[in-house]
């Protein structure tokens, strides 16, 4: 039953207090991070040129990967390992969304798909991540390229969302631990935090004007990061400004900070896809013969943007699946409105309610409504699965021939448009309440 059933009787025997809805997202997730482990190992330099030995890997225009007898497939192996698993855990989700659109509560049979059979799951992923592996390359990688590019601007705008309300979250508790105790203290520490974010985004702009650009040329990154610069400074006054402080009391600098810093690290992320040597002194280069330059080893395939894109893909995933949000807006924009989920549903037989506020919360039990919309949080989780398969490969792509492995300019403008999208996002978060003066932003 416990690879059968209701999800919580996987960890019931030492985790009692575990929520139906929390169990079953941690699971789901765990089957992301599972496929993200898969795929690193297979980018590793020293497993990779391993894979070429296994049988049907690099036999021609018979082989695993489809690639024609004149190109030495060891080149690019990991690459298109990682493509093929991450459409492989794309494919995984989209399934499980189109399986449960609509579903409104547990009595649906379709919900024990979610919340259940988790063995076979796990089956039905191996099972798709072995066929994907038997797509011929053809066009497949050129095409996937573009999926992947899309996947990962909607999942960095979802990225935006967590990290605008974590901000706001993040600032409205410390004030209010303000006024209910040590104010010195709080305000203290919210000073010091702002200024260590404003001092880190200084510092990396700094570093990026000295590495990413030059005295002559290089005119598209001194725009991004000259552009990328004017408008975080104009958010952060935008946050102190008189009428914006009394239509929102708890905006202030900190949130500013840390929308500030995120927006660096994606420019940073972008000016280390432009495919300019001169321009970018940490771009890559593979050629068909698997090996780089001299100055340039395999192990340097692993960049830092992508060491700290992978960082904030497993935050980001971890906070959509463990909690919803303090703010009934973003929730209603992320459909995890777990305050109004349960009301009203009766605590059966090892159903576990909850008292908030007035409003009842079911968790174990959502026989009268589920506590997250399943379809979106698989959507999300497709999302993810894009994300990640473009940052383990640098959002790199093989050219025409096959040979090399290129940074195109798709990715540099994806990553640039969507730190622009981030700060209009947050800026609309402080100026929406004196646009629309009749709702309720609370």
């Amino acid at each position: 039953s416990c690879l059968c059933g209701s999800a919580p009787c996987l960890l019931c025997g030492c985790c009692p207090s575990a929520k139906n809805s929390t169990i079953s997202r941690l699971l789901f997730t765990f089957f992301l991070f599972l496929g993200t482990l898969v795929s690193i190992i297979m980018i590793i330099p020293g497993v990779e040129k391993e894979l070429h030995k296994l049988p049907g890997f690099c036999e021609g225009s018979g082989s695993v990967l489809g690639l024609q007898g004149n190109v030495d497939c060891s080149s690019f192996l990991g690459h298109k390992a990682v493509y093929r698993m991450g459409f492989a855990m794309a494919a995984f989700f989209f399934l499980f969304a189109a399986l449960t659109v609509c579903v409104r509560s547990s009595k649906d049979p379709r919900a024990a798909l979610h919340n259940g059979f988790w063995f076979f799951k796990f089956l039905v992923l191996v099972g798709i991540t072995v066929g994907a592996f038997y797509i011929p390359d053809g066009t497949f990688t050129s095409v996937w390229f573009y999926f992947g590019v899309v996947g990962s601007f909607l999942f960095i705008l979802i990225q935006l969302v967590l990290l605008i309300d974590f901000a706001h979250s993040w600032s409205q508790r410390w004030l209010r631990n303000a006024d209910e105790g040590n104010a010195k203290g709080w305000y203290a520490a919210l000073c010091i935090i702002t200024f260590i974010f404003y001092a880190a985004s200084i510092a990396a702009l700094v570093l990026l004007y000295i590495y990413y650009t030059k005295p002559k040329g290089c005119t598209e990154g001194k725009a991004f990061i000259s552009i990328n610069l004017i408008l975080c400074l104009i958010v952060s006054v935008v946050s102190i400004l008189p009428k914006i402080q009394e239509a929102q009391p708890h905006s202030g600098l900190l949130q500013a900070s840390l929308i500030t810093l995120y927006t660096i690290y994606v420019t940073w992320a972008a000016l280390a896809n432009v495919p300019a040597r001169r321009c970018n002194p940490t771009l890559l280069l593979r050629n068909s013969t698997a090996s780089a330059t001299a100055t340039e080893p395999l192990t340097s395939w692993w960049d830092a943007p992508s060491i700290v894109g992978l960082l904030i893909f497993i935050l980001c995933t971890l906070f959509i699946s463990l909690r919803s949000s303090d703010h009934p807006q973003v929730n209603k924009l992320m459909l995890t409105e777990e305050s109004g989920a349960g009301a009203g549903a009766g605590a059966g037989p090892g159903g576990a309610e909850e008292e908030e506020g007035g409003v009842r919360r079911a968790y174990d039990n959502e026989q009268d409504g589920v506590s997250y919309n399943y379809s979106f949080f698989h959507l999300c989780l497709l999302l993810a699965a894009l994300y990640i398969m473009m940052t383990l490969t640098n959002w790199y792509r093989p050219d025409e021939s096959l040979q090399v492995l290129r940074s195109p300019w798709t990715a540099v403008w994806v990553k640039i448009c969507s730190s622009w999208a981030g700060l209009l996002l947050y800026l609309w978060t402080l100026v929406a309440p004196l646009v629309l003066p009749d709702r309720d932003f609370s």
